[in-house]
């Protein structure tokens, strides 16, 4: 909680993966790479840092993260990480404790490496990269990082290499990054525009991001 991530980590555990195809491709098509924005009949939109804020609860404060200048309090090669197993599966299968023991520090690093590949950036390998891992052990350390600043960020160049790719003239790309932020905003954005209503009404949700993966439309 010190870090500024727990809610967001609780929000990893409701299904960030399930989208609308149609949905996003079509929003793509009005993104625009110079003013970094949507182009929409009714004029330009973008997400914030506040949007960010509300869906996830990520403060749009803290240090600005400088992976070349933050030094690695807890040196890599000190650490039990196993990097030869990089995809998501396998590196939660080397780093899983066991059942009953208290969470070593470097048990709890490599689960924020997995958690910030796999739930938060969503790398296009489908692999925990090294270059998270200053990010992770700075958040381990309780560090106060402006997480949602770098993840707007990420999320704009997305966008950016995801309209580039609709307009190629080998065809489009898989996308990629957090598609899962760009669902949950648009969600927010047209909630009442496309009536969008969750499964369950009855269900209170503590979380806003949770409320608004529940609005997804299902195919």
């Amino acid at each position: 909680k010190e870090a500024g991530i727990f809610d967001f980590v609780q929000l990893s555990k409701y299904d960030l993966d399930v989208f609308d195809p149609h949905m996003l491709l079509s929003t793509i098509f009005f993104w625009n790479r110079e003013t970094r924005a949507f182009e929409f009949p009714c004029g330009f939109v973008c997400p914030t840092l506040l949007d960010i804020a509300a869906i996830t609860r990520l403060k749009p404060l803290g240090d600005r993260y400088l992976p070349d200048i933050l030094e690695e309090d807890i040196p890599m090669t000190e650490t039990s990480i196993v990097w030869d197993k990089k995809t998501y599966s396998t590196f939660v299968s080397a780093h899983h404790g066991e059942e009953g023991t208290p969470v070593t520090d470097f048990e709890h690093i490599a689960f924020l490496l997995y958690w910030l590949s796999a739930c938060v950036f969503c790398t296009p390998s489908l692999q925990v990269p090294k270059y998270y891992y200053t990010l992770a052990q700075a958040l381990h350390l309780k560090k106060k990082i402006c997480l949602s600043k770098l993840l707007l960020a990420y999320f704009y160049n997305c966008l950016d290499e995801a309209s580039k790719s609709l307009f190629r003239q080998t065809g489009p790309r898989n996308l990629t990054g957090p598609l899962w932020l760009l669902q949950l905003w648009l969600n927010a954005i047209f909630e009442k525009k496309l009536k969008l209503l969750p499964l369950q009404a009855s269900i209170r949700y503590s979380l806003e991001g949770a409320r608004l993966i529940a609005l997804t439309p299902k195919k």
